[in-house]
Formats: structure tokens, C-alpha cells, sequence
């Protein structure tokens, strides 16, 4: 198993990619310890990587806070004795879609300030730790936005190419300590609509632009090279891959798994 006796945070478990994320960890032979701030939500997160067969933590926590969160990552090290891999799969709804002209600035900020501080807080929490026991990887999830240009994607363009350079400098600094970083770059996935808050986010970029949602997702699909989008657990699969062993020579790295949509 890709990772047998690694002990795994994810914050954000309970959304989407971190779910999916939990029941691959699981089945890789992980321990998991899931954070969020809706308790249904990790709970059934919980229960999908139990049926894995793994030992699996949950706890209410904010992943903006830093205190709350340094208080969590003390409890899991006082718990499992150390932490192998971070993720941090937190996301929330944000203004996409619009012209600059129609765009306030607390709305392109939202992103901005949203996504770089949770992972800021997260990767500080963890990170001293890490250092300390000299291993560890830290993986932070982007979008095609760093690269892709149009109307609509100022604020979402803006986060996802600092959070990238976020990650590469992150890598930087521990890569001395033995302490690796991975930045994965999917696109949308079909799979995550029924249950992400991209749905309300997509729909609302659909009417603005005049068109139906499928007609959206299908657009989004049409402009890769596969001719889909992925889904969950091609992007959970990859985590699995980059959080092992059999990946310890990868940092600073940003995985392109946007199904073509960006060729590098």
C-alpha cells in the first residue's frame, strides 16, 4: 500500500476532494485525521474511509484560525506521534464570471485573501512539525485559472497563480528539512457538481454568460484535449501518488491534471 503507516491531515475533509482524498488515503493503508467546519459532512467523509479499513479522526475546526488549527495538529501529534502528509482541499464559493467593470474589489479579493491565508495557516501548523521529525509532504490544490485567460477570471487567476507561488516557495524553504511540497492543478470535475458549492458558482457563470449549465460543463469539457473533464478519484488517486514514497524526489512540482485543458 502507497501509504502503510503514513498518518494524514486533510483539512477540508469533508468537501468534495477532501473525501475523495480520504477514502483513497484509506485504502492506501493511511491514518486519517479530518478537519472541518461542517460535522455531517466529515462525519460521513469518516465513515466512506472507514469502510476502507482505516483509523479515522474527525474534528470541527476552522482552517482560517490559525490557534485553532495549531491546537489541532498538537492533538493528532499527541495522538499518532508525528504527521507525514498535509492537504489541505478547503474551498468555498467566490465571484467568477463577471467583467472587472461589474466586479468589487472585496469580491476579487474574497479568493484571494480566502485560499492563501487557509493555506498560509495550515502549512505553518504542520509544517514546524514536519521539520521536526525531518520528512513530510505539504499538498495544496490549484486551478487552471493560473493560466488560462478571459473574461471572468480575474480574482479566481489571482488566487491560483499565488497559490502556486505559494507552493514553490514553500517547497524552497523545507526542501532543506527533508519536507516535500506538491501544488495539483485539476480542472473542474463533473463528478464534484452534485455535492461542491461549484455548482452554485458554475450556474451563476452560466446565466451571466447566457447559457444553460450543461451547457457550461459541457463547453468546460469541450475545450480539453480528452474531451471530458476528470473526476474525484483520478484527482485523489494522484494525492495518494505524490503524498508516497514513490514520489520522493517530487517538489516544488505543479501537477497538471486539467485533462488538457493547459498543456506544459
Amino acid at each position: 500500500m502507497l501509504l502503510e503507516k503514513k498518518v494524514a491531515v486533510i483539512h477540508g475533509g469533508g468537501g468534495s476532494i477532501g473525501g475523495a482524498a480520504a477514502r483513497v488515503f484509506a485504502r492506501e493503508g493511511a491514518r486519517l485525521f479530518l478537519a472541518g467546519r461542517s460535522l455531517p459532512r466529515l462525519e460521513a467523509a469518516a465513515s466512506a474511509a472507514r469502510a476502507e479499513g482505516a483509523d479515522v479522526s474527525i474534528a470541527v475546526v476552522d482552517a482560517m484560525d490559525q490557534a485553532a488549527v495549531d491546537r489541532h495538529v498538537d492533538e493528532v501529534v499527541d495522538a499518532a506521534g508525528r504527521i507525514d502528509i498535509a492537504l489541505n482541499a478547503v474551498g468555498f464559493d467566490h465571484v467568477q464570471g463577471l467583467p472587472i467593470a461589474e466586479t468589487s474589489l472585496d469580491d476579487y479579493l474574497h479568493p484571494v485573501v480566502g485560499y492563501l491565508q487557509t493555506n498560509f495557516v495550515t502549512a505553518k501548523a504542520v509544517s514546524r512539525r514536519m521539520i521536526a521529525e525531518g520528512s513530510g509532504v505539504i499538498l495544496t490544490i490549484s486551478t487552471p485559472g493560473a493560466r488560462l485567460t478571459g473574461r471572468g477570471l480575474i480574482g479566481n487567476a489571482a488566487q491560483s497563480a499565488a497559490l502556486e507561488g505559494f507552493s514553490r516557495a514553500l517547497a524552497g524553504e523545507l526542501g532543506p528539512d527533508g519536507v516535500r511540497v506538491v501544488c495539483v492543478r485539476p480542472h473542474a470535475m463533473s463528478d464534484a457538481l452534485a455535492t461542491s458549492y461549484t455548482r452554485e458558482m458554475f450556474g451563476r457563470t452560466a446565466d451571466a454568460n447566457g447559457v444553460s449549465m450543461d451547457q457550461f460543463v459541457s463547453g468546460l469539457a469541450a475545450m480539453t484535449l480528452l474531451g471530458r473533464l476528470p473526476v474525484l478519484d483520478e484527482l485523489a488517486e494522484y494525492l495518494a501518488f505524490a503524498a508516497s514514497d514513490r514520489a520522493g524526489s517530487m517538489t516544488g512540482a505543479i501537477a497538471n491534471l486539467s485533462a488538457g485543458a493547459l498543456v506544459d
